[in-house]
């Protein structure tokens, strides 16, 4: 390029700048057409194959490609005309470019952060895709680190003492910690969130300390929005999950069935094949998992029942199908207590009724009973 150059200004003399200027800006038109083309031909190559990186960087060097070659061009009009130009104007236009360049540059390399990040949490790139959160944390970084970059280099390429913006930088920080505590506090609580990754986009989360509950949809900066399960959106500011207790449901490896049931003190006799049958029943079950604690035992005598519990675990943890299977097993039960000739009980009370004929000191005062139920 710097002979080009060279052989263009060497060839003023002749003074026909116009058709030199027009000839380059045709080359860097048919150039740009013709990368148009390839990059299209390219693509549809690269569609054949997964691979997560060919295609972000044809993804992501398209446009800045085109468009450096036409800043090319644009440059070489330049020393095309100069000498028709005051030198205020060249210095000017000389800084554009070199401008144009380092933007170029970082637009290509935020392009290409952005084109990897999608690609990561895009199923058929990778054999499992990445944790979102993560990928989004590690992709903000780089993105703000390639802009503050481009940002100062630029600085520097217009004379300004990038170490002295440094500096201020510094100074100017302490104060904007203490302006900005409350902003600072809760970016550090996103930055612990990205690393601990105590819950994911999409997990269902609820806190004992808070009225939080509900599905996380975007974790942010500076807030984390939660889905509630009446489709309100919540807005969190991220330094409260540093100091709350939050649970994480969509992490549960089951899910617990603890019910306790209770049958008639007339059908005592029954309770222990009633047991049996109810123990056989959940060790055959397919939805229960067997691996884990199961038990199912007579429990206490209570006020109008003698109790039994259930204490077992589902293979599956997804909301719905868990529900269906308690329902299955509570039905189950219940056709088991009806087969052995038994009955769930229900509270009730027994009254003692005197009669007014007998006298009160007599020591055969005659009592009759009858069980009534309550209702409740």
């Amino acid at each position: 390029m710097d002979q080009l150059i060279e052989w263009l200004y060497a060839q003023q003399a002749d003074g026909n700048w116009v058709v030199k200027s027009f000839i380059v800006i045709f080359v860097s038109l048919m150039i740009n057409y013709v990368l148009s083309r390839f990059f299209t031909h390219l693509a549809v190559q690269f569609a054949k194959t997964k691979n997560l990186w060919d295609d972000s960087l044809l993804a992501s060097a398209r446009k800045p490609v085109r468009y450096f070659v036409l800043l090319i061009g644009a440059r070489l009009v330049l020393k095309i005309i100069e000498p028709e130009l005051t030198a205020s104007t060249i210095e000017l236009a000389k800084g554009v470019f070199q401008v144009g360049v380092i933007a170029l540059f970082a637009w290509f390399a935020v392009r290409f952060i952005t084109e990897a990040e999608q690609n990561l949490k895009t199923p058929g790139y990778t054999k499992e895709p990445m944790d979102a959160t993560t990928v989004t944390a590690v992709s903000k970084l780089l993105r703000v680190s390639v802009i503050i970059t481009a940002t100062l280099v630029v600085a520097q390429s217009m004379g300004y003492s990038v170490s002295g913006v440094l500096a201020f930088g510094g100074i100017g920080g302490i104060a904007v910690g203490f302006a900005a505590k409350d902003l600072l506090a809760n970016f550090f609580g996103g930055l612990m969130i990205y690393m601990d990754r105590p819950f994911s986009v999409g997990d269902w989360v609820r806190s004992p300390d808070r009225q939080i509950e509900g599905t996380v949809e975007h974790i942010g900066w500076r807030l984390t929005c939660i889905r509630t399960f009446d489709k309100r959106p919540l807005y969190v500011p991220n330094s409260m999950f540093t100091s709350i207790a939050l649970e994480n449901p969509s992490r549960m490896t089951h899910r617990r069935i603890y019910e306790t049931m209770g049958v008639r003190y007339d059908d005592v006799t029954k309770v222990r094949s009633i047991l049996a049958a109810v123990k056989t029943m959940l060790v055959e079950h397919d939805e229960i998992d067997h691996g884990q604690t199961l038990i199912v035992n007579f429990n206490c005598y209570g006020p109008s029942s003698l109790d039994f519990f259930i204490y077992t675990f589902t293979k599956t943890t997804n909301w719905i199908k868990y529900h269906e299977v308690k329902e299955d097993v509570l039905l189950k039960i219940a056709d088991i207590v009806e087969s052995n000739g038994a009955e769930f009980a229900f509270p009730t009370q027994t009254l003692h009724v005197f009669d007014e004929s007998l006298p009160k000191d007599s020591a055969d005062v005659e009592a009759l009973s009858q069980d009534a139920p309550v209702k409740q």
